[in-house]
């Protein structure tokens, strides 16, 4: 996979993870030690209604499953004896939200959408991908959103790599 191989409107299932309640403790006690996130009988309490997993535990999932989803797209294209080459660094991201708790048990599902593409003004063997993505629970509601950017190389790039 190279960036001429991406479309704008292309839409992507990353994947699903459901979030345990030792994990979700796991991840806070190490990276994000809010009452909410580390101690049930607090979060009863709290406006979130219950203990629930960081926003940053769920970001970082999703970067998993997303990484892992076009790790898999680029190896197909490979076998498939299409031009492949590895994606580079995200340069950011906008529009971060997380919209509604992740709770213990909560399945989320992972989706992306294309939407935009450019190629690197600086460095001309890269293009730049915008990715939508999106995180739903298991009652079809929206509870994590942002706008990623990726460099990608060209076909130039991965000619010489």
């Amino acid at each position: 996979m190279i960036y001429e191989d991406i479309i704008v409107g292309s839409a992507h299932d990353f994947g699903a993870h459901t979030f345990a309640r030792d994990e979700i403790k796991r991840f806070a006690t190490l990276y994000d030690p809010q009452y909410f996130h580390t101690d049930e009988d607090a979060a009863t309490a709290s406006m979130l209604g219950g203990l629930c997993a960081s926003g940053w535990h769920t970001a970082s999932v999703m970067i998993g499953l997303l990484s892992r989803y076009f790790h898999r797209e680029i190896e197909r294209a490979r076998i498939e004896g299409r031009p492949s080459a590895p994606l580079g660094p995200s340069p950011g991201f906008d529009d971060l939200k997380w919209i509604r708790p992740v709770f213990p048990d909560d399945t989320i599902r992972f989706t992306g959408k294309i939407v935009g593409k450019r190629e690197s003004r600086s460095r001309p063997e890269w293009g730049l991908v915008s990715i939508e993505t999106s995180g739903t629970n298991q009652k079809g509601e929206a509870v994590f959103s942002f706008t990623g950017h990726v460099f990608v190389a060209r076909g130039i790039a991965a000619r010489s790599a």
